[in-house]
Order: C-alpha cells, then sequence, then structure tokens
C-alpha cells in the first residue's frame, strides 16, 4: 500500500496548463478558489478514508477471533471440571495462613511429661472405646497447603490408618496388596494425667511401611484443653516422626470430646476450633503439611467445628461410611471440601489380622520426602502386646504341670518356644491379660504363658490322671456343656487338649465370628471340647467367648 506522500509527488509530476486560469480575476487576487488542488485533496480523504475502514475490520476480526479462542477455552475448562469435580461444586484457591494463626502460641510453663513406651497407661488411651460406628465417598480436590518436601501431584491414592488396635502388621504383605500410603498414629494425650504418650507400635510402623515401599503420614489423638496444649502437642509429634520419612500430612484427630469424662467437655465449638488450628499451624511451622479429620456429622454445617475456618488453613480428612464402599459408592455424601476420605472402618488387608480404616486420598506425590532428622532411628520392634490389655502384677508363680514360656503371647506359627516351666520351677509373674496370657520374667528374658497353666499355689502338686501324670492331654476330664461359642480373637483348634504332646497338632484356627458348639470344659487346665465340622477338637477356654 502507497503512503500518501508518494501520491503528493506524483501530482507534483503532472504538466497543467497555467493559461486555463489566468483570466479567473478570484484566482489572481488570491480570494477565488485553486481548483488544480481539488485532485489531490480528494485522492488523499478518500485513502485515509480506506485505511480507517480497513484497521476497523481488522480489529472486529482479530477481536471475534480472541472471543472465539475464549469460547473454546471455557468450554475446554468447563468440560474438564465437569469430569473431576460436582457441577455444584467449585474449586477454591490457596488461602493464606492469617497473621492470627502465623503467631506461635506460647507454651505452658509446666513441661510435658511423657512416659516410656513400655509404660504407655493403656487404660487411659482416649482413643479406646471412641471408634465410629458410622460409615463413607469420593469428592473433588482443593489445592491446599502441602509440604515442600515432595511435590503433590493430583493422582487419587489408596491408603490406611493404623494403630497398635491392629497388632503386629505384616508390612511387606500390606505392600504387595497395593496399599500407596499409611497414616500412622504416632501418640495421645491422656484425659486425667495429661500425659502424652507414644502410640506402642508408632515407630515399628512407620519404619516397617517405609522400608517397604509404602508413603507414610502421621495422625496424633489430641485431649488439649488450650492452644499451649495443642502447640505441645505438636512439637512432641514434630520431634517423634522427624527421623521418619514423612510424606503425607499430619493430622490432628480429636474425638469424644462430648462425653463427660473428656477434658474438652465444657469448651465450644469456637475454643475447639481455636486449640485445633493452634495445632496445625504448630504442625505447619515444623515443615509438615497439616490436615484435619473428624466426621462428616461434626463437620456438616459446622455442627462440632468451625469447618470454614479449619478448611482454609489445611486440608480435612473426612470420615463417612455408606453402606455400599468405595468404589461402588463413588463420592462421599459430605457436600463439603475435602482431600482424604475414610470409607470405612471395617477393611481387610493381607498382612492385617484385624478389621483396618481405609482411605481415599485425592492427591499423591511424586517422590518420598526425606527425614527431617538426618539421625537414622534405631531399630524398632513390634509390640506383641498390642491387642492384649495386660494388668500389672509382680508375683512368684510355677506351672500347674508343663507349659511353654513363648516369645510372644500367641500359640501361632509366629510364637517361639524358649523354654518349657515344670510344676516346682518358680518364675516371676509381671501380668495378666484379660485374653488368657501372663507375662513372665524369666533369665532377664520376656516370656508368655498361658495363664491357666500357672498357679501362685507354690505347693502346687498336678492331680494323677489315670494312665498319665504327664499333662499331655490324654486323660483329661471335661464336665459337659452345649454351648455356642467363638474365638475372642482367634484361637487354635488342636487334635488334644494339650500344648506340649507333639500329636496335639493345630487342625484349624477358629476366628471371631465363627461359631462352634463346646461339648465340654476343663476348668482345672482351662481346656474346651468343641465340635468342629463333626471332628471334636480342643482350645484354650480363655481364648472363647459366647
Amino acid at each position: 500500500m502507497k503512503h500518501l506522500d508518494d501520491w503528493d509527488d506524483e501530482f507534483e509530476e503532472i504538466d497543467l496548463d497555467d493559461s486555463e486560469y489566468d483570466d479567473n480575476e478570484d484566482y489572481e487576487d488570491g480570494r477565488g478558489l485553486d481548483y488544480r488542488l481539488l485532485i489531490p485533496v480528494a485522492l488523499a480523504l478518500i485513502i485515509i478514508v480506506v485505511i480507517v475502514a480497513a484497521v476497523l475490520i481488522l480489529k472486529n476480526s482479530t477481536k471475534d477471533d480472541m472471543i472465539q479462542e475464549t469460547s473454546v477455552s471455557v468450554a475446554e475448562q468447563t468440560e474438564d471440571l465437569e469430569t473431576e469435580q460436582p457441577a455444584e461444586e467449585s474449586l477454591e484457591p490457596d488461602k493464606p495462613l492469617t497473621e492470627e494463626t502465623e503467631q506461635k502460641n506460647e507454651l505452658a510453663e509446666e513441661d510435658v511429661q511423657e512416659l516410656p513406651e513400655d509404660e504407655q497407661p493403656d487404660t487411659e488411651d482416649p482413643q479406646n472405646g471412641t471408634m465410629s460406628t458410622q460409615q463413607g465417598s469420593e469428592v473433588d480436590v482443593v489445592e491446599l497447603l502441602s509440604s515442600e518436601n515432595a511435590a503433590e501431584t493430583a493422582q487419587v491414592t489408596m491408603g490406611i490408618d493404623v494403630a497398635r488396635y491392629q497388632g503386629t502388621i505384616d508390612w511387606a504383605q500390606v505392600a504387595a496388596s497395593g496399599i500407596d500410603f499409611a497414616m500412622v498414629r504416632v501418640g495421645y494425650r491422656t484425659n486425667t494425667s495429661r500425659e502424652i504418650c507414644a502410640d506402642t507400635n508408632a515407630r515399628y510402623n512407620m519404619q516397617e511401611a517405609q522400608k517397604n515401599g509404602i508413603k507414610v503420614g502421621a495422625y496424633f489423638f489430641s485431649t488439649a484443653a488450650s492452644k499451649e496444649e495443642a502447640v505441645a502437642e505438636a512439637d512432641w509429634v514434630a520431634d517423634y516422626i522427624s527421623q521418619y520419612q514423612i510424606t503425607y500430612p499430619v493430622a490432628y484427630d480429636c474425638e469424644g470430646f462430648d462425653q463427660p469424662d473428656s477434658a474438652q467437655y465444657q469448651l465450644t465449638n469456637a475454643e475447639r476450633t481455636d486449640i485445633a488450628i493452634a495445632f496445625l499451624q504448630e504442625i505447619h511451622s515444623k515443615g509438615y503439611t497439616p490436615m484435619f479429620y473428624a466426621s462428616m456429622g461434626e463437620l456438616s454445617g459446622s455442627a462440632k467445628w468451625d469447618t470454614g475456618r479449619i478448611e482454609s488453613i489445611c486440608k480435612i480428612w473426612v470420615s463417612q461410611y455408606p453402606s455400599a464402599p468405595y468404589p461402588q459408592t463413588v463420592r462421599s455424601s459430605y457436600a463439603g471440601t475435602h482431600a482424604m476420605w475414610q470409607y470405612t472402618n471395617q477393611g481387610t488387608v493381607a498382612g492385617i489380622s484385624k478389621p483396618v480404616d481405609v482411605n481415599v486420598a485425592y492427591f499423591g506425590y511424586e517422590g518420598t520426602a526425606e527425614a527431617q532428622n538426618n539421625t537414622a532411628p534405631e531399630e524398632a520392634h513390634a509390640d506383641v502386646e498390642a491387642l492384649m490389655n495386660f494388668t500389672d502384677v509382680e508375683e512368684i508363680v510355677t506351672a500347674k504341670d508343663s507349659t511353654n514360656l513363648r516369645n510372644i503371647p500367641s500359640q501361632g506359627e509366629d510364637s517361639t518356644v524358649v523354654y518349657t516351666l515344670r510344676n516346682g520351677e518358680n518364675v516371676i509373674r509381671t501380668g495378666v491379660s484379660d485374653s488368657g496370657w501372663s507375662r513372665i520374667s524369666y533369665n532377664g528374658q520376656t516370656l508368655y504363658a498361658v495363664s491357666s497353666y500357672l498357679t501362685t499355689d507354690l505347693s502346687y502338686q498336678a492331680p494323677e490322671q489315670e494312665g498319665s501324670g504327664s499333662g499331655d492331654g490324654l486323660k483329661t476330664k471335661f464336665t459337659d456343656r452345649n454351648e455356642q461359642v467363638t474365638a475372642k480373637i482367634e484361637v487354635n483348634l488342636r487334635a488334644l487338649p494339650s500344648v506340649t504332646n507333639p500329636d496335639a497338632t493345630v487342625v484349624t484356627v477358629l476366628h471371631n465370628g465363627e461359631f462352634v458348639i463346646r461339648t465340654g470344659i476343663n476348668e482345672e487346665y482351662g481346656w474346651s471340647r468343641v465340635d468342629y465340622n463333626g471332628q471334636t477338637l480342643y482350645c484354650i477356654s480363655s481364648y472363647l467367648t459366647q
């Protein structure tokens, strides 16, 4: 396209006859119109109009293209959101921690006392008896605070949460089952003595899960009645887990606060929320991803917590158990934002003998976080008494006849007979379990024996039985019974009422919920005779319940 100056140059070269305008007086005296200028002026105006029109057309075309491109982008985003979240919900942006929660609460003047792991007051465990009886689903994921130790992804991951209540876990089997992560209970604060106590299997569970390639998170069962106590709990947790690779969040779990014996019984929703936020903020300041755990009923409509305030600073872990578990029930019916969903407390996972909580997390991690403390932790061992409530005693006992002293309180294949105690040999009993086991101190070792085989009567003489005084079970006398029984947890059903006779082989293992008919009982040695699928078998009575 030519520039306007080019047209002027061309018109200067045109040879016009000036004589045609000599007789025009107006022109000569300057008052007339010089018609020679009309042509270039008209052409210039036409060119300007054409340029302006071209510019307007170009702008409109660009605007239409932009509108079209924007419309496509919105449509694509809408389509993506429709496939990733419910239509009625929208993802919220990250919300920064408020100035109020950024300020650390000062610790109380009294030092927090931690009990040794082997002296934990299990009867004061506030989580014991507060397990939820409700039933859960899926939701959209909100980008919330996340640890910088490992890059977070939007991958859906499957996990479990465990405590000493699951007993000794075979983490190799758990890993082989496909579990991605484990939320390990690391401790709790008692309601009465106010001590912070470690879960007796916490170190073992973190160690073994980590060793088998399962990513680890943690949770603490809090009874904090003040911000100061909450901060102390968070500091204790951060120190306790510092030698392990904590990739998943560290959660605050507070239940049973509406019970009269709870230290939090008189607190309002706002006060309890302030306490929870103090814990979560302190955990975040220690470099871990904070998370808040509660049931759907407590979170919905801010029924028990100021849910909105908690949502603004951390991830939410909700429990809600539908009658048909995930993935049959695709989403939780909890309408609020949450990043993790505990959808059942009755999960069956290879390597865990007890029912376990199972979770869906709407996030994952590309890698594994490094431990914040580079000092390697000491090798941890499983708490063999985890599923048994032992009452401490200190008394001298002997065998009624003979009994095996085992390395763990179990007659399964995982236990080892260290010594066979005979009548007249004395040992110290240090604990008695309501599941039928005694803890024995023998030559500096902690061993276990079946309680019904022991007596504090050191002059006790085993009654002679026809044809046998060995206690091998061959002549054990039974009082007839006819009643339905099942195992408290599980029990070996043997061919003979004995644990020492080589012919007393384990025929099968009876599990809780499987019923048999008890046809006889021997009070002296604590054996029961049962009818199992037409076979007469024998088991230790203290392992049974009606």
